[in-house]
């Protein structure tokens, strides 16, 4: 007698996403396991008729996705404070701002996130903006790419920045003719203040957060992730909910790379990984932030942005001396951590390889996993180093379309270089691992709009544009695969990302086949039900 399931799906198309693209029409699950997957008589037959059955004809069943670099707790955090993600305009952001100040009159802080840079063009926002609706308060929001921050004049005056102040190595203010600081602060400025004058965080604060977060990525089928910048409270936070068992996905929590210290902040993040680490928390993992962005001119380049940008910034802002970064990568690597990399321009990827090139000399060949992120604008010497060194290829898929910080801000920086932005079609035909992540709050956390990108290299909902490089364009198989096996390969999660048995019972259920549809239909799908480790975290 078959020991019977906990849950038998059948009349669904059920996609494995194995390296055999295999399709079956059941699954069963028993306790956080898959037991069987294949037509409904061979479930039938592997556990008998106990458990309960959902029986969902045309529906997809997937493999729960996996987000390989996301800012879990920041995004929520907006969520729960100033959250200007949902609008795209300078009198709709001040409107929010006002009104949320206004419901919150006890918060000492007015803190958030979510403008759009392209909305304030090269100069930036203002605080006397921010002046006009919340004038009794500091007010600190980071941008949608996280590279700078608005603040009012409480904030300045609080930070003590004034036209006197100089610019940090890691980042610049954005000033009046005069000098006088305007309120937008970028990279290393907006980060200054930030762990500097902005209140931290509490750890209880961080747990709310979480929460938040965990809920809100179930209803995009998301049951992994590796949140890409744990300070030690949002570490404590992480582990404390886990120890309470209400961390219901498993995460890999990127220990930061403090770029103002040196190479004796290892011992400390040894520390780290040693309270982290255990449960359904892996702490093995260092991100270490090479540079900036091409929107702010701050991403590092092999030769000089365009024009006026060139003779401002010149080649951008490489935040990590080369000779330090190899320093620093040989030793994580020989101490087993994973190294996470953030590089966006040719120079800062080109410093990143060579970091693991220095590794792999002195350590030899290993399973560390070590990716980078982004990869905005590989020079295309770069791309087949990445397999060549075993290095994982972690990519956004929903900034490569034509949007208006492409059009506005990029292309004007960057020139003709603007023809390699994200060249995830050469990377995966290169033989690299590749990854899919959101970077949420940078961009939407919402899979089904990433994978509409990945493969159209168009917005949604606009199908009549011109695509981004349509040469660089993946197969909806591909972009699949990078979002469950590829990011569970980053995510060392080797129990999930495909669906058969003995694997670990995470799983999305999808409103429809998304094969069954136009290309241009993906983001129309939406989802239905996500289950994590045998329970039902989204949907009935």
């Amino acid at each position: 007698m078959p020991e019977p399931a906990d849950l038998v799906i059948t009349g669904a198309d059920v996609f494995s996403v194995d390296p055999a693209r295999r399709w079956a029409e059941a699954i069963a699950i028993r306790g956080d396991r898959i037991v069987a997957v294949g037509t409904e008589a061979e479930v039938r037959e592997a556990v008998g008729e106990g458990g309960e059955h959902l029986h969902l004809p045309g529906r997809m069943v997937v493999p729960g996705f996996q987000d390989a670099h996301i800012h879990a707790a920041f995004g929520a955090r907006n969520l729960l404070n100033v959250n200007l993600d949902v609008v795209h305009d300078r009198d709709a952001y001040l409107s929010r701002i006002r009104d949320f100040a206004e419901a919150n009159p006890d918060l000492p802080w007015i803190v958030g996130g979510g403008w759009y840079s392209p909305v304030f063009g090269d100069d930036g926002p203002r605080a006397s903006d921010l002046d006009a609706v919340v004038p009794d308060r500091p007010v600190f929001l980071l941008n949608t790419d996280v590279h700078a921050g608005w603040v009012n004049t409480k904030t300045l005056e609080l930070a003590g920045i004034t036209a006197d102040t100089p610019d940090p190595f890691d980042g610049f203010f954005v000033r009046d003719p005069d000098g006088s600081p305007t309120g937008c602060l970028q990279e290393g400025t907006a980060y200054t203040v930030l762990r500097e004058v902005v209140p931290a965080t509490s750890v209880e604060d961080w747990k709310t957060c979480l929460r938040r977060a965990q809920q809100h990525l179930a209803t995009f089928g998301i049951t992994a992730w590796q949140d890409a910048w744990v300070e030690p409270d949002l570490l404590t936070a992480y582990r404390e909910l886990d120890d309470a068992g209400e961390l219901a996905v498993r995460v890999v929590t990127s220990l930061w790379w403090d770029r103002h210290e040196g190479i004796e902040q290892v011992e400390g993040l040894l520390e780290g990984r040693e309270r982290g680490t255990g449960g359904r928390v892996n702490a093995r993992t260092v991100k270490i932030m090479l540079d900036g962005c091409p929107e702010s001119a701050t991403a590092a380049m092999l030769d000089p942005y365009e024009g006026a940008y060139g003779e401002a910034h010149g080649t951008g802002l490489a935040f990590v001396d080369a000779e330090m970064l190899r320093e620093a990568v040989v030793r994580l690597d020989a101490e087993g951590f994973q190294i996470h990399q953030h590089a966006l321009g040719d120079r800062a990827i080109r410093m990143a390889l060579d970091a693991v090139a220095a590794a792999r000399v002195a350590n030899g060949m290993n399973d560390h996993r070590h990716h980078i992120a982004h990869l905005q604008l590989p020079d295309p010497a770069e791309i087949p180093r990445l397999r060549e060194l075993g290095v994982a290829a972690n990519m956004q898929p929903y900034w490569s379309q034509p949007d208006p910080a492409v059009q506005t801000l990029t292309r004007p920086r960057v020139g003709v270089r603007a023809e390699r932005l994200y060249p995830i079609g050469s990377l995966r035909g290169s033989g690299a691992v590749v990854a899919f992540g959101s970077d949420w709050p940078v961009s939407t956390p919402n899979v089904l709009h990433e994978l509409h990108v990945a493969v159209n290299r168009t917005p949604v909902g606009s199908p009549d544009v011109e695509p981004l490089h349509a040469d660089q364009r993946i197969d909806l198989v591909a972009a699949l695969a990078a979002f469950t096996r590829g990011s569970a390969y980053v995510n060392h999660d080797d129990e999930a990302g495909m669906l058969a048995p003995g694997m670990r019972a995470d799983l999305a259920v999808l409103d429809r086949n998304l094969f069954d549809r136009s290309l241009g239909e993906i983001a129309d799908a939406s989802v239905e039900m996500t289950i994590a480790s045998g329970s039902v975290v989204f949907g009935a």
